[in-house]
């Protein structure tokens, strides 16, 4: 059963964070400055509207210090103690070129990510928030911001360019960066099916399965875009979840249940879906060869042996003839992969019936659970213990 978690916000509640500390406190922010620290049973410890008012966008307790909770307002990073809500104990000022739109800490919580409207990812060293870092290759708003587990040093971003970018902090230039626009055209599918609502892949929040290997960005086409990367940080493979009928504006993996590749995903639809990914031909590529759909198929990789025996085919076959087997095989390789993601759907759906602004999975009470963010000024929490 649901359970609602109100009076702790007067306004829309835009992000939500978990402690991993063994109270397990929670933090939320809503428009105007608002920050909210939560028991795991839902009860108010404390209560703070930052100075400016303007929106807390994103809120993030370090896994060094338990006592330590970091905000974004504006351009500015305050940091907070969750038992003790008076004030900042700190300010990061300028910490954001412009309006911060998310915050990520590595493992050891002695560095962070700051991603803006600029575009800029800017890192900061922790304690004493030095900006030592200032990472420059976004087009556009840059939304969403993750660290790699296990690689403290390889911080992932992501933004409304449809750019999804792997850094290395040694270097200012990216590892490699994905280009979710180009991708989309690439596709063999990307011809538009009756039914299919066809928006930009602009992405709005990104994750890092804690096995480290595994990103998921939750896009405005509504699909979630999965990638694998290998030895060397090299992206090895990509591909996509249809997900929601909207865009996708949440999707974070779940560290607690029974694997790493739990995904759990919300969108403007007002629907939320949990996600088993383990079989996913990006998450596993065995299981590749026995579906026989490819993920994200990409022309331009086509081995050169097969080059050279289409080409020979085409020799004999009429170019119109040539074009409808093309057609065909396009279609059937289109089927096959929606079949394929029918078998492969969400694991738990959830009508929530309200634009999702945030989801944060947390074990509360023992009990593994969502809590989601809406429009609204309460937050609502989901167990996830019917699987």
């Amino acid at each position: 059963m649901a359970r609602q978690w109100s009076e702790g916000h007067s306004t829309s509640i835009l992000c939500v964070g978990a402690s991993s500390g063994p109270e397990g406190l929670l933090a939320s922010g809503s428009e105007g400055g608002e920050v909210t620290v939560w028991s795991q049973e839902g009860t108010i410890i404390g209560r703070l509207t930052l100075p400016g008012e303007e929106d807390s966008t994103s809120v993030v307790f370090t896994p060094a210090v338990p006592g330590q909770l970091y905000v974004s307002h504006g351009d500015t990073v305050s940091v907070l103690d969750p038992r003790n809500l008076k004030g900042p104990v700190e300010e990061f000022l300028g910490a954001g070129e412009e309006e911060i739109n998310a915050l990520a800490l590595n493992e050891m919580g002695s560095a962070m990510a700051v991603a803006d409207d600029s575009g800029e990812v800017r890192v900061l060293e922790l304690p004493g928030g030095k900006v030592c870092r200032t990472l420059r290759r976004h087009t556009n708003i840059c939304s969403s911001v993750a660290f790699r587990p296990h690689r403290p040093n390889n911080l992932v971003s992501a933004g409304l360019d449809m750019q999804v970018m792997l850094w290395g902090l040694q270097k200012t230039r990216p590892l490699w960066i994905l280009n979710l626009q180009e991708v989309a055209e690439e596709e063999d599918d990307h011809q538009q099916r009756p039914g299919q609502l066809f928006n930009p892949p602009l992405v709005h929040c990104v994750s890092v399965a804690s096995c480290g290997n595994i990103l998921g960005c939750a896009a405005e086409d509504g699909r979630v875009h999965l990638m694998r990367i290998g030895s060397g940080s090299k992206l090895e493979q990509q591909g996509a979840v249809k997900a929601h009928s909207q865009g996708a504006s949440q999707a974070h993996f779940v560290s607690f249940l029974s694997h790493p590749h739990w995904l759990v995903t919300g969108g403007n639809d007002g629907q939320v879906f949990l996600w088993d990914l383990s079989k996913h031909p990006v998450v596993t590529p065995e299981a590749k060869a026995k579906t026989g759909v490819t993920a994200a198929p990409r022309r331009k990789n086509k081995s050169k042996a097969r080059r050279k025996d289409q080409s020979q085919d085409k020799a004999k076959t009429p170019p119109k003839v040539e074009a409808q087997k093309e057609e065909v095989e396009d279609e059937v390789a289109a089927r096959a992969e929606e079949v394929t993601e029918e078998k492969a759907g969400p694991k738990l759906s959830i009508n929530h019936g309200d634009k999702v602004n945030w989801l944060c999975p947390a074990v509360l009470k023992g009990e593994p659970s969502v809590v989601v963010a809406d429009q609204s000024s309460s937050l609502t929490v989901y167990p996830l213990s019917r699987l």
